[in-house]
């Protein structure tokens, strides 16, 4: 009697020898699941805190959700952008911490001032005053374009002018002869006329120096080379707000009310004369910011903000006139002076608004610093002089700080960012 082989029936009906292989079974797959959102935070971050060595936490049980919510590539306050609000920095040597913060942009605050972590709180309101942090500049005086010129130069000038003055009368009358005074004047004139002519076109003399400086390549850029960078703005940590318009991630915003005094009038401040406009309230202010180099395509952090010194030339946008006749058909601008607690008299007021908006094109000049590749431009230590300018009778001009230009008009369309 023989062996009996088994045998068994496919699918397909028909028989064949041997046992039915045995289905394997497969490991159970991954289900796809959204990735949490961690608010920035590279303690839940998994993978990304190990990099930091910043010790994890334990993620606590979810409840399980009907649809989970997914983020894309534009979720966060800053569309494109990393978003969270966690603290991520790390330690450097000499120049302070480099932070991330909630627009997901790498910040620093001032050489060994700033704790690690640390993160600057946004603006609030105080008598309807924007109030900023330590992070944001106040600028409560004009910009100071002059020649630098020693108080000593300036008193013998003014002593041999006096002399000569004198001496040239007493010859004219023992000589009689005018022509001694003629001479005299035909030297002290031109002078005189030229210290006038550079004081009305200083200021603008300055613009065109800016305007003409060649822009530099930040990819070959030296450390402490001073030079001229031209690029789209971005906003840093803490994004401004224009006082009255209301426009939103600015850079760089200044509000000024003007009074007019006629003969008798009210005073906007001490110094204010009869016919001329007078400012009697300003609020300005600046704060870090990025700008991505035409030239290379490189970003560089511009640090306007912890007090520096920067001088800033942007043309107002909002100008706001206010009569007698209109002062009820305004009632912005009377909330406006509500606020801030001014009065709003029979006064001829004018109010100026600028600023400069995430997206526009602006032109730095500053001083180039590299910290841990990190490319920053900061205040030059001493004064930037323009040079003479003999073709315009320019002598050189002297202004301290980041300087700083909007070349688009804020009234057009700016690239979005």
């Amino acid at each position: 009697m023989g062996t009996r082989i088994p045998s068994h029936q496919l699918s397909s009906g028909l028989y064949v020898s041997g046992r039915p292989e045995q289905v394997k079974e497969r490991p159970p797959t991954m289900t796809s699941r959204s990735v949490p959102y961690t608010g920035g935070d590279p303690k839940k971050s998994g993978e990304l805190g190990k990099m930091l060595e910043i010790p994890g936490v334990e993620p606590k049980p979810s409840r399980p959700s009907s649809g989970s919510v997914r983020s894309g590539p534009n979720s966060g306050p800053a569309g494109g952008r990393l978003s969270g609000s966690g603290p991520m920095s790390r330690k450097s040597s000499g120049s302070g911490p480099i932070a991330l913060q909630p627009t997901g942009l790498i910040t620093s605050g001032p050489v060994g001032s700033r704790r690690s972590g640390q993160l600057e709180q946004p603006a609030a309101t105080a008598g309807g005053k924007m109030v900023y942090g330590s992070a944001v500049t106040s600028l409560s005086e004009e910009v100071r374009v002059g020649f630098r010129v020693s108080r000593a130069v300036v008193w013998v000038f003014m002593v041999v002018v006096a002399m000569s003055l004198l001496v040239g009368v007493f010859l004219m009358v023992a000589v009689k002869k005018a022509v001694i005074l003629v001479a005299l004047g035909a030297v002290i004139v031109p002078v005189v006329v030229l210290i006038a002519w550079n004081c009305v076109w200083g200021r603008r003399g300055l613009l065109g120096f800016v305007k003409r400086y060649p822009d530099a390549e930040l990819r070959g850029a030296i450390d402490g080379q001073y030079v001229k960078v031209t690029g789209v703005v971005t906003c840093g940590s803490i994004p401004l707000e224009s006082s009255y318009q209301r426009v939103p991630r600015c850079v760089y915003v200044s509000t000024e009310l003007y009074e007019y005094k006629g003969l008798g009038g009210k005073s906007a401040n001490s110094k204010h004369r009869c016919f001329t406009w007078g400012s009697r309230y300003s609020e300005k202010y600046v704060a870090d910011f990025y700008v991505s180099d035409f030239q290379s395509g490189l970003r560089a952090l511009v640090k306007a903000g912890y007090g520096a010194k920067v001088a800033p030339f942007v043309e107002p946008t909002t100008v706001v006139d206010i009569t007698k006749d209109n002062r009820e058909l305004s009632p912005n601008f009377l909330g406006w002076l509500a606020d801030r607690k001014l009065s709003s008299d029979d006064r001829i007021m004018r109010l100026k608004e600028g600023y400069i908006k995430e997206g526009s094109t602006v032109s730095v000049m500053g001083v180039v610093q590299r910290h841990d590749n990190v490319l920053m431009i900061v205040p030059a230590a001493e004064p930037v002089s323009t040079g003479c300018q003999w073709i315009r009778c320019l002598l050189p001009t002297y202004v301290e700080g980041l300087i700083l230009t909007c070349d688009d008009s804020q009234n057009a369309d700016v690239i979005p960012v």
